[in-house]
């Protein structure tokens, strides 16, 4: 089969969507569909052509930016091009040039398949905002074109205002995951190499900053953490500087966590090998997301694939590894207080006090994920 996959960031840009459409595409490469990836060609150093293993990328030059969104007045011709030659379309929200895709696919009589990641609450500025209510009403017109959507839990979709009133064609698929155990002397070395002593507690952050993360949250819960686990450290792994409209919130975070010395640290990005040891070096990650642009997070399986338990927000999506596996706890959102109370229980019961949780963590391989989505569209496609 011939498939599409619109995706407005893709690699080498770094977020669970980004992340997520790249697996997919490589998955369903792997199972031999003829696969192209069209996205932005967000940064102009970036080819606008490249094929990657085993599916081609197009990128669209960008000539404006929107809050988070990009302009490409070249996407149209682009799509007609792409969704004429392809078999289906899959289309990945919130993504701002979504109704263009969708009108395009159904003139064309082509399947169309949404993967929705999440809800878009944006913040800043009223430019920003109405960027974001137009992103987001545009993917409403889009849903209820959709023959299929897919959601990473049933649990996030029906607590959607937007994706509930499509909960009969919304289907649970689970997220892409390399299931790679990092090897312990690459741990150890990891640590070496960043300064991470034996006796250090650390607290995992991952992935990009943003405002939906609630690290400001951490900051609070910190001290009250210190005052049982002194040699407790936060280390983020991950884009810090530079993600697109998110400035302003790292430069909150930066000031926020100043004063804590070398009890807050960021390793930067780091090549997925490194990130696999870092989860493997930490005592416990952190996932204290706020609201609804959070869905599920990637890292929080990745994170139990390394056997290092997680503190999340109890929220639709978010909630489903730790509630189906019991491997960490679950606190209120912007609950500083609770925050630093679970993070000292999974402190005082260690990393190994629950088993992992390898038959729930089996069913996010990148060829399940595939298997799954090459089974939907083979139904839309003979439907």
């Amino acid at each position: 089969m011939k498939l599409l996959i619109a995706s407005t960031y893709f690699t080498p840009y770094s977020s669970g969507l980004s992340v997520y459409a790249h697996r997919l595409a490589k998955g369903l490469a792997a199972l031999g569909h003829e696969v192209v990836v069209l996205t932005s060609q967000y940064q102009k150093e970036l080819p606008s052509e490249e094929t990657m293993e085993g599916f081609r990328v197009i990128r669209v030059p960008v000539r404006g930016r929107i809050s988070k969104g990009v302009l490409m007045p070249g996407l149209l011709k682009a799509g007609h091009k792409w969704i004429t030659w392809a078999d289906a379309v899959n289309l990945h929200l919130p993504q701002f040039e979504s109704l263009l895709f969708a009108i395009e696919a159904k003139l064309h009589q082509k399947p169309l398949l949404v993967t929705y990641h999440c809800d878009l609450q944006i913040q800043g500025n009223s430019i920003n905002r109405l960027a974001g209510w137009v992103t987001q009403t545009l993917g409403a017109w889009v849903l209820k074109m959709a023959d299929s959507i897919v959601q990473n839990s049933l649990d996030y979709a029906e607590n959607s205002r937007w994706l509930k009133p499509h909960i009969e064609k919304t289907r649970e698929v689970p997220i892409p995951v390399e299931l790679i155990k990092a090897d312990a002397a690459h741990v150890r070395e990891l640590k070496n190499r960043f300064g991470i002593n034996p006796e250090d507690r650390v607290l995992g952050l991952a992935g990009r900053v943003a405002a939906e993360k609630g690290y400001e949250y951490l900051i609070e819960a910190l001290p009250l953490v210190l005052q049982r686990f002194p040699t407790a450290r936060v280390i983020h792994a991950g884009t810090w500087k530079g993600v697109v409209g998110e400035e302003q919130y790292q430069a909150r975070i930066e000031d926020l966590s100043r004063n804590l010395g070398d009890r807050w640290r960021s390793l930067g990005y780091l090549s997925d090998e490194d990130f696999r040891a870092f989860l493997g070096a930490c005592d416990l990650l952190v996932f204290s997301s706020l609201n609804s642009t959070e869905s599920f997070g990637i890292v929080q399986i990745e994170a139990m694939l390394q056997g290092t338990p997680v503190v999340a927000s109890d929220l639709p999506g978010v909630r489903q590894p730790v509630l189906k596996t019991g491997f960490g706890r679950l606190v209120p959102p912007r609950d500083s207080a609770q925050l630093a109370e679970a993070i000292c229980s999974v402190l005082k019961e260690g990393r190994h006090a629950h088993p992992s949780p390898k038959a729930y963590l089996s069913r996010f391989s990148g060829r399940e994920t595939a298997l799954l989505y090459h089974a939907i569209l083979e139904t839309l496609r003979h439907a």
